[in-house]
């Protein structure tokens, strides 16, 4: 797992510079840990880039990504994190730096997760994590900066990394003063320190042995494992009976060399026993161990030092399986690949695996399986009827995500081709914590997140909310369900599923960005009667004519007084108020009639506003939407519109010469398709995007880009026809967050509504993909158009124009 490499001196770094150097540098590009103690006011600067830079670096341009972390900015009340130069966290954080005395903390980097604490020991005291969604792979050097006051740094570490929650942390600060020492190869039975194992501890074990060397005149009866063996070299295990390996002219020491080397890695062999050793590796063909024999051989000849002194030689494995995990307990010269065969033939298996209505799955290996999982490995060990059967049943668990599970064991990497994949990695995601894997529970939260959609964000939840090593995951899905509240909550009802808890951290989330209170509140009252269909305020407010509050939401009745406050009530509409006063709701549950009297009262405070609102449902959200509605086709209403007066900020002026917006056509620029026409207020005779081949059909679309910084989610659409007759029949309305995958918001099929040239015609977007955010938006022509010309392809509009809810 590498080193842990303590740098032997302190430095102070002065205000505005930067401190590089060849040993603050990870040993994996992309992934590594900096421990250190600081002594600071305020801002504890660490910058992470590919490669050093200068002293004054961290206050200039860089072409190079990367990041800087500030430990105690603003006057040592915040926490930030830029990526390029630009702030993507700032969260608050109070006393994080002290200047009267060295405080350790801890900084690491996994291929894009940022995870920030406090102490020498990495993953312990978690202050904050961050997951870039587009990680950069190279970051390796590690720059210790300050703002504009002295900040001094002593026992700096640069440790091995490891995911979070990894067994490898449990090792963090297990280091060795010989690189020749790295493994501990003579440890039996589990660790001290954690209850994972190595194969180095199988090492002429008994457990699960079931094969033995006799070795020597002595006969020397030393154990082994078939499959370890076989995927070292060729090992004469092919009858049924041949468990039993007779070496009567090898000592012990020479095999003791040849097994270690294989369990573990490295060996070491008195000089005169080399060429014996070499003779035992070539005998069962472990190329590793016979080239390194060799080549010390050579170098021995060469330097006349080749001798028959006791001297102890040193060898390593230079072809360590490179896998995907640090942690991959087979890091040996072992044959990944043979072990996963073995999976498939069933070859020196031990167990038959069985699944409950699925009957056997598969003939393992308690060893491999005992590797990867401490569950397994004592069931395996301490007595149970598993320990003394061949046959061994797993009951309630998904056959599918059972395989994929020991495919991992074997082969130290998820193999997953399925497209639709969330459901799976949900289920593997709780195997994996069922058996404590924990490599694995990493990979699965760091996939789903990948491909998580709001779909899927509320079974993730429902499954994660129960796995406490999966915070992070649990917390990109509440910001996930926050930000597209509105669809989380109007597609489907699966979000009543969620606990109560879960679904407060989701209405109390800073992110939280929703049309209008009024969906708050529908939302936490379809919650309350905990059922499968969607209500509103106002249909619930008729159920109470006739029902009690205890009869509508049963056990749920408690959670009202404790959810209706994070309903902005003091947003809403005077009108809508006054409705809501005179209701049944208000009527029978106090905590939504005292809400709304308060709400009520506030809007006629006007800006006399008491200090007693200053509470956060008396704000706006941060990230709410703006509305614009259609009106009349035309009108000046839209989002398009909105973007040529830069956003309500000038005078309108066409909105792509003020590269507000990008307008894109399928086919090249020219006069008659200019995107400029596409936005303007004046009527264009002829304007038109030609078609293009697009995955093998014929296409053609004009592109609305409404900026990096904005998204609207469509609920109408204008376009107006140019002065052709050449009048689209079968086009659909898409939108898009990255401009290369298109969700369909409208689709018109043998639509007939264009008939005239210069005619408007409007349309609005229904169900849930209204309800949606983008930043891209296309009219695309799927079928030819009507007219004059037959089998036309021109898409001929000289207008369009977006309406809906915009941020």
């Amino acid at each position: 797992m590498g080193f842990v490499e303590e740098i032997k001196r302190s430095l102070t770094v002065a205000p505005f510079e930067c401190a590089w150097g060849e040993e603050l540098r990870f040993g994996e590009p992309g992934r590594g840990c900096v421990a250190f103690e600081a002594s600071a006011q305020n801002d504890v600067t660490l910058v992470f880039r590919q490669q050093p830079g200068s002293q004054h670096y961290h206050y200039k341009m860089d072409s190079s990504r990367h990041y800087t972390v500030i430990l105690g900015s603003h006057r040592n009340k915040r926490l930030r994190i830029e990526v390029d130069g630009s702030t993507v966290v700032d969260v608050a954080a109070l006393g994080l730096c002290c200047s009267s005395s060295f405080q350790a903390y801890w900084i690491s980097i996994y291929d894009g997760l940022i995870s920030i604490g406090q102490g020498r020991h990495p993953n312990t005291n978690l202050l904050f994590q961050w997951l870039d969604p587009d990680p950069n792979p190279n970051v390796q050097y590690v720059g210790l900066s300050s703002w504009d006051k002295h900040v001094g740094y002593r026992k700096i570490s640069i440790l091995p990394a490891a995911p979070q929650n990894s067994i490898l942390w449990n090792h963090i600060e297990y280091a060795y003063a010989d690189s020749d020492q790295r493994l501990c190869c003579g440890k039996r039975g589990f660790r001290d320190d954690s209850d994972q194992r190595l194969l180095a501890d199988f090492l002429e074990s008994w457990d699960f042995s079931d094969a033995v060397f006799v070795v020597g005149i002595e006969r020397k009866v030393v154990p082994a494992h078939k499959i370890v063996l076989c995927a070292s070299g060729d090992f004469p295990f092919q009858m049924a009976d041949g468990a039993t390996i007779e070496l009567p002219s090898v000592s012990y020491p020479v095999l003791h060399s040849l097994l270690e080397y294989i369990y573990t890695g490295l060996t070491q062999v008195a000089e005169w026993l080399l060429s014996s050793l070499l003779e035992l590796s070539s005998n069962f063909n472990v190329k590793s161990l016979v080239k390194c024999c060799e080549e010390i051989i050579n170098c021995l000849e060469v330097d006349n030092k080749l001798s028959e002194s006791s001297r102890i030689l040193k060898l390593s494995s230079s072809g360590f399986q490179d896998h995907k995990f640090g942690s991959f307990p087979l890091k040996t010269p072992v044959d990944a690949q043979k072990i996963g065969q073995f999976l498939g033939n069933g070859k020196h298996s031990d167990i038959n695996i069985h699944v409950n209505g699925h009957g056997l799955v598969a003939k393992g290996h308690k060893l491999i399986l005992s590797l990867w999982s401490v569950p397994l490995a004592k069931m395996f060990t301490n007595g149970m009827k598993e320990s003394s059967t061949s046959d061994v049943f797993f009951k309630d668990v998904p056959p599918e995500a059972f395989f994929l599970l020991l495919q991992f064991m074997y082969y130290g990497e998820l193999k997953l081709d399925t497209r639709d994949i969330t459901s799976v990695l949900v289920e593997l995601l709780l195997l994996s914590d069922q058996f404590a894997i924990t490599v694995l529970q990493f990979e699965c939260c760091k996939r789903i997140m990948e491909c998580l959609s709001e779909d899927t964000v509320c079974s993730v939840l429902q499954a994660v909310s129960s796995i406490p090593s999966c915070k992070l995951l649990e917390e990109v899905c509440k910001r996930n369900f926050a930000t597209h509240f509105d669809y989380c909550t109007t597609a489907c009802t699966d979000f009543v599923l969620l606990d109560e808890a879960t679904f407060k951290d989701i209405l109390q989330h800073c992110d939280m960005t929703v049309t209008s209170e009024e969906r708050v509140l529908d939302a936490i009252l379809t919650w309350c009667m905990g059922t499968c269909e969607t209500f509103y305020w106002t249909s619930v407010d008729k159920l109470l004519r006739t029902s009690t509050p205890e009869q509508l939401f049963g056990e749920r009745l408690s959670a009202i007084d404790t959810l209706l406050p994070l309903v902005r009530f003091p947003l809403m509409q005077l009108s809508m108020l006054k409705r809501m006063e005179r209701s049944n709701l208000a009527n029978q549950i106090q905590a939504f009639r005292q809400l709304v009297a308060e709400a009520i009262e506030f809007s006629h405070a006007g800006h006399w506003t008491p200090t007693s609102y200053e509470c956060e449902r008396f704000q706006h959200r941060r990230s709410s939407y703006k509305e614009f509605q259609y009106i009349s086709d035309g009108d000046s209403n839209g989002v398009i519109y909105y973007a040529g007066t830069s956003f309500g900020k000038h005078q309108w002026m066409n909105p792509v010469l003020a590269k507000n917006i990008t307008v894109v056509a399928s086919s090249p620029n020219y006069r008659h398709t200019d995107p400029k026409a596409l936005v303007s207020k004046n009527y264009q005779g002829t304007c038109f995007a030609g078609p293009c081949i697009e995955d093998g059909k014929k296409l053609s679309w004009w592109m609305v880009d409404i900026g990096q910084e904005h998204q609207l989610m469509c609920n109408y659409y204008t376009v107006r026809q140019d002065g052709s007759s050449t009048f689209m029949r079968s086009w659909v309305l898409q939108g898009s967050m990255d401009g290369w995958n298109w969700t369909s918001l409208r689709v018109h099929d043998d639509d007939a509504t264009i008939c005239h040239p210069g005619q408007f015609a409007s349309w609005p977007i229904v169900g849930p993909p209204a309800l949606l955010p983008f930043r891209f938006f296309r009219v695309a022509l799927t079928g030819p158009a009507a007219g004059s010309v037959p089998n036309a392809w021109n898409l001929c509009i000289c207008f369009l124009e977006l309406y809906g809810y915009f941020r």
